[in-house]
């Protein structure tokens, strides 16, 4: 028989149970709390949800040899389900950092062979083995902020072998950390310096070259381009996602981060799972994303990283109907950030997100963004056992309290994977 475990004590068990989809408009404030609720867990996955007092019963008769968690009357929740995130690289960009204070742009940054270029140059210096060491560091700093799965692209190689070379970490790094990894190919994240004056060559290098070895490989669930007309243009956008779902891989996008650039009516055209950042788009691209049932990615902690005030339009997407996802966007440019925490705090202030909507879209929602509804983002029986007991006894305080780090334990498929020193509440 598999090993079990029961969770008790539960101030609140925050089980998003409900309908098999990502969840639009009111439903994203229906969080299906269970107060004094507990949890049992059978092998890596969760036996059943309800009432303490029920839970304590069906331990005591048929499973008395469980390991007992005794959440102190703290809230227990799925794990945070990261959708956006760049995270195997090596080095910092904090000297950038330090010129976007003194008044330097992002842009001007990257004109000058800084911002991408900059992570490019380091990471294609790396071996695979620092990639993966760095990768696991980072790995921690996500699961000691609640987060149990991220979606991970590659992006900082930008050439056949260091693009494969960052998938490979990342396959690695699923295998060999508790984080678990959705790995999304990112190769148009940037053109290279060596083929600025042939672009068009590194768009056909991506198509002919980069596309069918990752497909063979297996390295990649998604595609993701960075479009923009001064990166990707709509047309080669859609001529690099159009060639990815050839060979059987789903498409996500960059879309209106810098300006209207078309990308979220592209994004509808191609219907990708996502369309992600969005700080530009209008009302025209929300009806778009809605009528072809796109998931928006908004990432609030890229737009705080970098000084700026245009926050995508939340509540427009909620009230048009979307299934709202937020994400982290950690990445060691714009969003040095792997703490989903501070994102719903973000989501608070500057989006006017309520708590309980920014739950539900770093959670379920995002779950099924990356096609894993069906095994993780809430706490429902068959699915995977992925929660964290969080140091509060009411969720709102994980948006409230902000700066620190919530979880007490981290739990990934039934076992654990971090657990603070000390309580501190």
């Amino acid at each position: 028989m598999a090993s079990s475990l029961a969770v008790i004590n539960c101030s609140q068990l925050v089980t998003l149970n409900g309908p098999a989809r990502p969840r639009v408009g009111a439903e994203l404030r229906d969080l299906q709390i269970i107060n004094d609720g507990a949890m049992l867990v059978v092998g890596d996955r969760i036996d059943k949800v309800g009432l303490r007092a029920e839970i304590e019963l069906l331990i005591e008769n048929s499973y008395a040899d469980s390991e007992l968690i005794d959440a102190g009357g703290r809230v227990v929740m799925p794990g945070f389900v990261d959708a956006h995130t760049h995270p195997v690289f090596v080095g910092t960009r904090a000297s950038e950092f330090e010129e976007r204070a003194a008044g330097a742009t992002y842009q001007e940054i990257a004109a000058r062979g800084g911002g991408i270029q900059s992570t490019v140059n380091a990471t294609r210096a790396a071996t695979i083995d620092q990639l993966v060491a760095a990768g696991r560091r980072y790995s921690e700093w996500f699961l000691r902020t609640g987060t149990t799965t991220v979606e991970a692209k590659s992006g900082y190689g930008l050439s056949l072998a260091d693009e494969l070379k960052i998938l490979r970490a990342i396959k690695q790094l699923d295998q060999e950390t508790a984080l678990r990894y959705v790995p999304t190919f990112l190769g148009a994240h940037s053109i290279p310096p060596e083929y600025r004056s042939r672009r068009g060559d590194y768009i056909s290098l991506i198509v002919n070259e980069m596309l069918p070895q990752v497909a063979r490989e297996e390295l990649a669930e998604f595609c993701d381009v960075f479009c923009e007309e001064s990166v990707f243009t709509t047309a080669e956008s859609r001529q690099i996602l159009s060639a990815a779902r050839n060979h059987g891989l789903g498409l996500r996008i960059h879309a209106d981060q810098l300006s209207l650039s078309g990308g979220a009516k592209l994004a509808a055209e191609l219907r990708t799972a996502t369309a992600d950042h969005l700080e530009h788009t209008d009302g025209a691209g929300i009806a778009a994303l809605k009528s072809a049932g796109v998931q928006p990615v908004l990432l609030p902690g890229s737009v705080y990283a970098l000084g700026s005030s245009r926050y995508p339009k939340a509540r427009e997407m909620i009230d048009a109907g979307l299934a709202l996802v937020l994400a982290t966007d950690f990445n060691p440019g714009s969003s040095p950030t792997p703490s989903m925490p501070m994102v719903l705090s973000l989501a608070a202030t500057h989006m006017k997100m309520l708590p309980a909507e920014s739950v539900t879209a770093t959670t379920v929602n995002a779950a099924y963004s990356l096609g894993r509804g069906d095994e993780i983002g809430s706490l429902e029986a068959g699915k995977r056992a992925d929660f964290v007991v969080h140091d509060c006894d009411d969720y709102r305080d994980l948006a409230y309290f902000f700066g620190i780090e919530h979880p007490w334990k981290v739990f990934a498929g039934g076992r654990l994977a971090h657990q603070r020193a000390s309580s501190g509440q």
